[in-house]
């Protein structure tokens, strides 16, 4: 459980532009939701930024343009980092071995995750491997843990089911595997070995990195597990969690969570100002293969039993693809699950809402006969 004591300083660097006043009103918010104490702290001048960086407790660092602050992150990598703005190239450097976060490109909203993914690494905190050489192939790893407030088991055994997340954001390298820190830790909590899986992106990689270093990932987490392998997937993560499920048979599993599940029509609806097209490298019209060979509904029957979960709140063009797919699969011949229920598009991926409490109870129950 988080410390009753936990406390989170968020730090702004000189020169940030942003109205400050703003980022204390968000950051008090999710003070509040997380139940922990927290203070903004602004820093006007490069000394006054790096004391306040030596601050105990979760720390989250919005640095600004300052060369000199940005400098900084090499020796602060267990903050978390935010800037603003997109990125062309992210914070480095940190020490060998050290997991460094830097998050960018969500604007002012970014403050909100930057906090809960500093809580959550304190509350839980997750063994980082790497499956490549490039800085965002990586996993974080969560063991099954006992009763709330105990440590995890050492290691999990081959016998514990292995789920393994993906997150989403339109393939865009703006978001990354911290939307999945929650679940990871609800899915630990359960029993489960939970992968948090970080991967290259298209916008920046193109596409084949993406899937290859999907399909590298889950082939890590399979090694030596003997018990059910579930492969869940957030949004655009539900659409490469289902693909990933019709070329990996160790995958007993694949859960859809909001996912975009027909490419060629989301690319036709120009979806999230034409993500489809931008992470597939061009139109269905253009590329054709890709999509065939991507595309969830392409790709039926997946034979891999499956579970697709919806928020009746989201954008309807997901609620639309979620519920074509549930009954093209099922007339494929493939076991699904079609779970729609009350909630938004991140609702799926909040421990705390019923959609995904129903969820975890029909990802449990499928390890139970597996």
């Amino acid at each position: 459980m988080i410390p009753s004591n936990l406390h989170v300083l968020v730090v702004t660097g000189p020169g940030l532009v942003a109205d400050l006043r703003l980022l204390t009103e968000v950051a008090d918010r999710e003070f509040a939701a997380l139940g922990v104490g927290g203070t903004v702290s602004m820093t006007s001048d490069l000394p006054g930024f790096r004391a306040a960086l030596e601050s105990p407790g979760a720390l989250v660092v919005v640095p600004g343009p300052d060369p000199g602050a940005r400098g900084l992150f090499a020796e602060y990598p267990e903050a978390v980092w935010l800037d603003l703005t997109k990125s062309e190239a992210p914070l480095s450097g940190a020490a060998d071995g050290a997991s460094g976060t830097h998050l960018h490109g969500r604007g002012v909203w970014g403050l909100t995750w930057a906090i809960r993914h500093a809580v959550h690494r304190l509350r839980r905190p997750a063994h980082r491997v790497g499956y490549g050489d490039h800085p965002e192939q990586w996993a974080e790893i969560r063991p099954p843990y006992g009763t709330p407030g105990q440590a995890p088991s050492p290691e999990a055994d081959g016998r514990t089911p292995v789920a393994v997340l993906l997150h989403g954001g339109f393939w865009r390298s703006v978001w990354g595997a911290d939307l999945m820190d929650a679940l990871a830790i609800d899915l630990a909590e359960r029993g489960f070995a939970a992968w948090n899986l970080e991967y290259r992106r298209p916008d920046l990689h193109g596409w084949d990195a993406t899937t290859a270093d999907v399909a590298r990932g889950i082939a890590l987490a399979a090694q030596g597990a003997r018990g059910p392998l579930v492969v869940i997937g957030h949004s655009a993560g539900g659409q490469l969690a289902l693909r990933a499920a019709a070329d990996d048979r160790r995958i007993t599993l694949a859960v859809s969570l909001a996912g975009v599940l027909d490419l060629a029509e989301g690319d036709r609806r120009h979806m999230s100002s034409g993500a489809v097209a931008a992470a597939l490298g061009g139109s269905a019209a253009e590329v054709p293969e890709t999509y065939l060979r991507s595309g969830p509904l392409e790709r039926l029957p997946l034979g891999v039993p499956q579970l697709v979960v919806q928020g009746s709140g989201d954008d309807l063009d997901l609620v639309d693809f979620s519920r074509r797919y549930a009954r093209a699969a099922q007339e494929s011949g493939d076991q699904v699950i079609y779970l729609e229920m009350s909630g938004d598009h991140f609702d799926v991926i909040d421990p705390a809402s019923p959609i995904w409490r129903a969820t975890a109870g029909a990802i449990a129950e499928h390890g139970k006969v597996t």
